[in-house]
């Protein structure tokens, strides 16, 4: 089925993506999305699910789990998860009886790269592949050295 005239773009790795998702790779994430990101994590408990979310890696965690490390009641964490869900920042899925939530990697990564590659001045952030490990750096310039005596 062909998809829906404005809905798809090419990017410079020659891959197809789906705007309706957050972002695209090729560097250009909606800024309404990221506002709606920035904006759940600008709350702690929201920030903490999220912390230990990417700390299980992509397998996630039970809700019960998270509720249980992180002191926060069910109905409270639902609420967040949900909050955090709507903004792209999570993903679930069910296995049984139990929801297991994860961090959206690919979602995480776009907005980092919006923030490096849309918002900083390329002469102070950059971002590069390695190829040898496939990874990509983010580089950032020494423009703003801490002051003598004090911590940062």
């Amino acid at each position: 089925m062909p998809a829906p005239r404005g809905k798809r773009v090419v990017c410079v790795e020659r891959r197809l993506l789906d705007i309706s998702k957050y972002f695209y790779i090729c560097r250009h994430m909606d800024i309404q999305k990221a506002i709606i990101a920035f904006d759940a994590l600008s709350q702690e408990t929201r920030l903490r699910v999220f912390r230990l979310l990417v700390e299980q890696g992509p397998e996630g965690i039970p809700a019960g789990t998270v509720s249980e490390r992180l002191g926060v009641p069910h109905n409270t964490l639902s609420f967040h998860l949900s909050h955090m869900s709507n903004a792209g920042l999570v993903q679930s899925r069910r296995e049984g009886r139990s929801i297991i939530y994860s961090a959206n990697f690919e979602f995480f990564t776009g907005l980092i790269r919006y923030m490096v590659e849309d918002c900083c001045r390329a002469d102070f952030a950059s971002i590069r592949e390695d190829k040898k490990s496939g990874a990509s750096i983010i580089e950032l310039m020494n423009c703003c050295p801490p002051k003598k005596g004090k911590k940062s």
